[in-house]
């Protein structure tokens, strides 16, 4: 190929970009690449080759692309190269390369070796559905849900998703802001189903034992009330929520629990206050 023939191919790669062909542009990333790989200004087409793919959720080449991106990059220096080689690494479970990446963006990551557990606080997730929940980070890239997802998602409590680095909206709460992350994938599923019970509460304090309980056994109890239905538009804007919002009265509510032990529970929450709480529930959903 000439000189002419590389800078018509790199036309083609970033006319590609800016229509968000993204396999188009890749693909012509690729092709220069194999032919200029070190080129003061390869640094730059390796990172959007490896973002291309990773828009194409082609993690593997994501993370081909990503390393010699990385490789490029200043490390400590927050370059985004590393953290896009973090999620690649993450989702193919690669966690020596993960782990490196993470430290390389300048991020400072508990000791240890393999699968990275720990408590990087809460945030939300735009699920794929576009539903946003409350989700634990367990790493710079990874959350487990805490939320009950609606039945109609076909979601569950207690999965563990990998979510992108770019915030898109926020929530805000007590007057602290988070970030709502986007899922990229389902990284691993949850065993607990969810079972929709109708519950008759006089109070407020009755609905919140009631998830208190279900909490305490590792599970999860979200009334219906608590759903906010809004537009796609102010979902990613800046939504104000409450920080704890029960409503009494006959509502329904969503448990995640094992199906053999949500009548058990449903029964212990009633017992305690007969008079004011009752339930009666299908079968899981």
């Amino acid at each position: 190929m000439t000189a002419a023939g590389d800078r018509e191919l790199l036309k083609t790669a970033y006319e590609a970009w800016e229509a968000s062909d993204w396999a188009v542009a890749a693909q012509s990333l690729e092709v220069l690449l194999r032919r200029h790989p070190d080129r003061p200004e390869s640094g730059a087409w390796w990172y959007d080759a490896a973002l291309a793919h990773k828009f194409l959720g082609n993690w593997s080449k994501a993370y081909e692309f990503g390393v010699q991106a990385a490789a490029r990059a200043e490390r400590g220096a927050e370059e985004p190269a590393f953290w896009n080689l973090g999620i690649a690494a993450t989702i193919l479970e690669d966690w020596a390369v993960a782990r490196d990446a993470w430290q390389g963006y300048g991020l400072s990551l508990p000791d240890g070796e393999g699968e990275i557990l720990a408590d990087f606080g809460p945030t939300p997730i735009r699920l794929s559905n576009g539903e946003v929940v409350w989700a634990r980070r367990l790493c710079p890239t990874r959350a487990r849900v805490l939320n009950v997802p609606t039945v109609e998602s076909g979601r569950r409590f207690g999965e563990v998703v990998v979510h992108d680095g770019a915030p898109n909206g926020e929530r805000v709460v007590a007057g602290r802001t988070f970030p709502v992350f986007d899922e990229l994938v389902l990284f691993r599923a949850s065993d607990l189903p969810t079972t929709t019970v109708q519950v008759v509460a006089g109070t407020p304090e009755d609905v919140r034992a009631l998830a208190e309980l279900f909490d305490g056994h590792g599970y999860a109890a979200e009334p219906a009330s608590g759903t906010r239905v809004i537009c796609a538009c102010c979902s990613e804007g800046g939504v104000h929520q409450d920080r704890d919002h029960q409503v009494s009265g006959g509502q329904a509510v969503h448990v995640a629990a094992p199906p053999a032990e949500v009548a058990s529970l449903m029964d212990a929450w009633s017992a305690e206050a007969p008079q004011r709480r009752s339930w009666t529930g299908p079968a899981p959903a």
